[in-house]
């Protein structure tokens, strides 16, 4: 069982959260960090980059678990991967941020972000972080060595936070998934023994439940790239410092369809809907090229007036489903 003191370190990230949102939500607006939310009628601007607030808090909460090993219980044991994972997080939140910076209409190129996207996995590597030995399905055990931290891990964090960041433009959606393949992932690591990867895992997601308070429907603040690829790369470092791989795949199975739906409008179709004046939504496009376009035609058979709130929770449904599976796999 963790420790009170471990529980309060993993703790502070919602409470430092909670705190600086309200703070950030004015001075964003007063200084134009705002964006348009795109599936409200008429596009009311709204607070942006909310993901300065809840990764760095995220990260204090990792740190204030390293001084905790270190200066209670006299251990530095592992720290080092608490440490690169910390460089891993706040590299992809400068990236994002850049890219938040520049604008999502005339930001970094899908290209540019994929290979930027390759530093956030530089610190995980430097330090061959995981276990090269790996499950594979219908495969059994198989032993990587070298390719496992210059290839597979790279390849993961990359693809991980870029499918991420796809997935996103609702209200409430970007950290209600977080939350819940998070949650997930740092269970299945703490039930396996894998502590290091839970501590992670339970620092994000105590920061995404505050930040969620604000986000969900309707929004006051936007989280931005910033959080986005940090949150989508630590479902790749969770899954790798715990040696999780196989269960973060069926986590992951929604954000692999969104890239192959993205994929399918080369990258270039919005996953927006059109905003009608009674606040419900109506598809943007004849076919499917985002989950959420999936989620309003389903609500669609059920309701004349399918809304954002009931695409999100509907999204978040499936990653819960997606989630659960993972757990009775490793369970059962």
């Amino acid at each position: 069982m963790p420790s009170l003191l471990s529980i309060a370190a993993v703790s502070v990230p919602f409470v430092l959260t909670l705190i600086a949102l309200p703070w950030w939500i004015k001075r964003a607006k007063k200084h134009g960090f705002v964006g348009k939310d795109m599936n409200k009628y008429g596009h009311p601007e709204v607070a942006e980059l909310g993901g300065l607030i809840a990764v760095p808090s995220a990260v204090i909460g990792i740190l204030l678990y390293v001084a905790l090993q270190v200066f209670v219980y006299h251990t530095g044991a592992h720290t080092v991967i608490l440490l690169a994972a910390v460089c891993s997080l706040l590299i992809a939140a400068l990236i994002g941020f850049a890219d938040d910076l520049l604008g999502w209409k005339i930001g970094l190129r899908q290209s540019q972000k994929v290979i930027l996207s390759a530093l956030i996995a530089l610190p995980m590597m430097v330090i061959n972080a995981g276990t090269s030995t790996m499950h594979v399905p219908f495969i059994g055990k198989v032993t990587f060595g070298l390719l496992y931290p210059l290839v597979i891990v790279p390849l993961a964090i990359i693809f991980s936070a870029n499918a991420f960041n796809m997935l996103a433009g609702y209200n409430g959606l970007e950290a209600g998934l977080g939350i819940i393949a998070l949650s997930a992932l740092g269970g299945i690591a703490w039930l396996s023994g894998g502590k290091l990867a839970a501590v992670i895992a339970a620092c994000i997601v105590t920061s995404l439940i505050a930040f969620i308070l604000p986000n969900w429907y309707p929004a006051r603040i936007f989280p931005g790239n910033a959080f986005t690829y940090a949150v989508g790369a630590a479902i790749a470092i969770v899954a790798i410092v715990g040696n999780i791989e196989k269960y973060a795949l069926i986590v992951f199975i929604p954000f692999i369809i969104e890239f192959l739906l993205k994929a399918r409008g080369r990258f270039q179709k919005e996953s927006f809907a059109q905003p009608m004046s009674n606040r419900s939504l109506t598809q943007q496009y004849q076919e499917w090229y985002s989950l959420p376009h999936v989620a309003l035609s389903f609500l669609s058979l059920c309701t004349k007036k399918p809304n954002e709130r009931q695409a999100v929770s509907l999204l978040l449904l499936f990653e819960l489903l997606c989630a659960g599976a993972a757990l009775a796999l490793f369970l059962y």
